[in-house]
């Protein structure tokens, strides 16, 4: 009976009793659900357009990182670095798509994952014979990131939000927002969408794969960047931070695999879910540390009901 009350009683009481506290939980939540979302985007641009699980786009997102701050550490101003790093990201993109990719096509999809992986190991080579292998801190004053937070009295207590996180949000939006746009407004992002629609009509109307490949590869280290600049001014910079990036699998699982609006949800789903969980289930009932599982679990028990994700398309196969 006690073990019940714990369950399905205490922790509804929790967030009645302390509404201001849920606030702050679920912010916190969301803060690392918007991240989690970004990281997830990079696969589906990807997979979308060329068919490609990008195991890659984990350390994509350290590799920018820590070429923005090597560059800095260099006397190079912080803007000009973040330009910099984003024609090292575009350099990474032509040369993924001539040496790796382009001798690839027509291979069955394991081959074209394993070269993802092959990308991953160069990129975690190159960067520690680059950059060295210690913790770096992101360069967020340079940048004009603002630090500190601002307390608000909310549903009678106070909710505090650190400006860094409030940054993070902002950003991330208006990038969702900007590349919805640029898919859904422009010839360029229109021919991404055809590509992933159906790669071989695609094709017969002109549109070059290479072309998109290179594109869809840059803006996925325009992600990876913004994504690294967020989780590096909160934890700092290192090859640590490619664990963070495993948190996207959870996030395709729940939302689909091509279903950029699934990428966006399942993030801010994931990142709510597994904070409240922790807080009110996992703390008091498990002990804590739920939050290194929970988007898991949660991603298999969807998996059992809904294979293709809650906005994947179903998948119908004739026999």
């Amino acid at each position: 009976m006690e073990l019940l009350n714990k369950i399905f009683i205490a922790p509804f009481v929790d967030m009645v009793a302390a509404p201001d506290f849920l606030m702050q939980v679920l912010w916190e939540g969301l803060v690392s659900g918007v991240l989690y979302s970004l990281i997830a985007l990079g696969f589906v641009l990807i997979y979308r357009s060329s068919r490609i699980f990008n195991f890659a786009q984990g350390i994509m997102v350290v590799f920018a990182a820590l070429t923005l701050v090597g560059l800095h550490e260099m006397g190079v101003p912080a803007w000009l670095s973040v330009f910099l790093t984003l024609a090292v990201m575009f350099g990474l993109a032509v040369s993924v798509e001539r040496i790796v990719l382009r001798p690839l096509v027509g291979q069955p999809d394991i081959i074209l994952f394993m070269a993802t992986i092959g990308i991953t190991l160069f990129l975690i080579g190159l960067g520690e014979i680059i950059f060295g292998g210690e913790n770096k801190q992101m360069i967020t004053k340079e940048l004009g990131i603002p630090t500190g937070s601002t307390d608000f009295d909310i549903l009678g207590g106070y909710v505090s939000f650190q400006h860094i996180d409030i940054t993070a949000v902002a950003v991330a939006g208006l990038l969702v927002t900007s590349l919805l746009l640029f898919l859904n407004k422009t010839r360029m992002g229109r021919a991404i969408r055809a590509l992933g629609d159906d790669h071989q009509a695609a094709l017969s109307v002109g549109i070059s794969l290479q072309t998109i490949w290179i594109l869809v590869w840059f803006i996925a280290g325009i992600i990876a960047l913004v994504t690294g600049i967020a989780w590096g001014s909160r934890a700092g910079v290192s090859f640590a931070l490619e664990v963070i990036a495993y948190k996207a699998l959870p996030v395709l699982m729940l939302g689909g695999l091509e279903s950029i609006q699934g990428a966006i949800i399942g993030g801010l789903m994931i990142g709510m879910l597994e904070k409240m969980f922790e807080i009110y289930w996992g703390q008091p009932i498990l002990g804590g540390n739920t939050e290194s599982w929970f988007a898991y679990m949660l991603a298999l028990v969807v998996l059992l009901f809904r294979p293709q994700g809650l906005f994947g398309e179903k998948i119908i196969e004739r026999v």
